[in-house]
């Protein structure tokens, strides 16, 4: 989640004017595909299209897919405190609303960003408003995982990612905060890149990103890449040693000369450690060496992506809209059936 929503959610939350996303199912073929390079041809089918599913949202996030009978999308609308599911046989329908409590009193505001599966299928929130990283019970109530680092409440928790330890990588940038850096209810000195874990120890892993975003583990969990979602439009990569901290990373990739709108947001990859990205333009693919090998490019500027159906769709929220494109790369952070 970038700049554009956090001014967007202070508008909302001024106007009571979130709406309750109560989208139903559409199909529409729309958007475009840049192609760079025969390696993007791989990925990304002659046949493949861009399709919209989904629309009537606010600002929509961090898609994962839940496997099951049946099993479906779900997906966080911030400025309507709501997270939604979504399939193509029933459509949307609300899976947890509020996440944020009209009554809180966190200093944070609106839902859920990011969201992840742990090891054992259970859905986790980076819960924006409570300031938190909890886990969706199977009663429906929320159990929370990390709130606090050095004894001090987290900014407002944006994604995460799982290793196979059962640790948990996750960014904490102000976007939660009406304030952003300078609201009165930060209590953190810097944006963070954290480690959480199993035993829900809260570690600082990094502290130079002014505001660490969309984050993700390379298939041999050597690599953590994370988005700066600032007009830098810097990636960043840093080293992951054995004891689960990082060097002190590089920049993986700078779209600063792309001249299009959007800024370094969420990321997935998949099982050959291809990057998907979004950012100014749409969703950047990179190689695990950086390269940009093309783009794709639905009708609105995408904020986060994630897998789906069988494993080779790739699903994006996109502002007001979710969309999806069938490739021919399998995800990596993906269950099945």
């Amino acid at each position: 989640m970038g700049i554009l929503f956090a001014g967007m959610l202070t508008a909302l939350l001024l106007t009571g004017s979130a709406t309750a996303g109560s989208a139903e199912a559409t199909t529409n073929i729309t958007g475009s595909i840049e192609r760079l390079s025969d390696a993007f041809n791989a990925l990304v089918p002659d046949e493949a299209v861009i399709e919209k599913v989904a629309d009537g949202f606010t600002f929509i996030e961090g898609p994962v897919w839940m496997p099951g009978t049946p099993s479906y999308l779900v997906f966080s609308d911030i400025p309507a405190n709501t997270v939604y599911r979504w399939n193509g046989t029933e459509g949307t329908s609300v899976l947890l609303k509020p996440v944020l409590a009209d009554d809180a009193n966190t200093g944070g505001s609106g839902g859920s960003n990011g969201l992840a599966l742990d090891a054992d299928g259970r859905l986790i929130l980076c819960e924006h408003g409570n300031r938190r990283i909890a886990r969706l019970e199977s009663d429906g109530s929320r159990t929370t995982l990390a709130a606090l680092y050095a004894g001090k409440r987290l900014n407002s928790p944006n994604d995460i990612v799982f290793h196979s330890t059962g640790a948990a990588f996750f960014t904490d940038p102000p976007y939660g905060l009406t304030g952003l850096d300078a609201d009165p209810a930060k209590e953190q000195a810097h944006n963070g890149v954290y480690r959480l874990d199993v035993d829900g120890t809260v570690t600082l892993l990094a502290a130079g990103q002014t505001r660490p975003n969309g984050i993700g583990l390379s298939p041999d969990e050597r690599t953590l890449y994370v988005a700066n979602s600032d007009t830098s439009f810097l990636w960043m990569s840093y080293a992951i040693r054995n004891d689960l901290t990082l060097d002190d990373g590089k920049v993986f990739f700078d779209a600063s000369h792309l001249n299009r709108a959007g800024v370094p947001d969420g990321l997935t990859l998949d099982r050959e450690g291809n990057i998907y990205a979004t950012g100014p333009g749409g969703v950047l693919v990179f190689n695990p060496a950086g390269e940009h090998l093309g783009t794709i490019r639905p009708a609105e500027q995408p904020a986060n992506v994630g897998w789906g159906d069988d494993g080779r769709t790739l699903y994006m929220t996109a502002r007001t809209s979710l969309y999806r494109i069938k490739l021919s790369a399998q995800g990596l952070v993906y269950r099945g059936e």
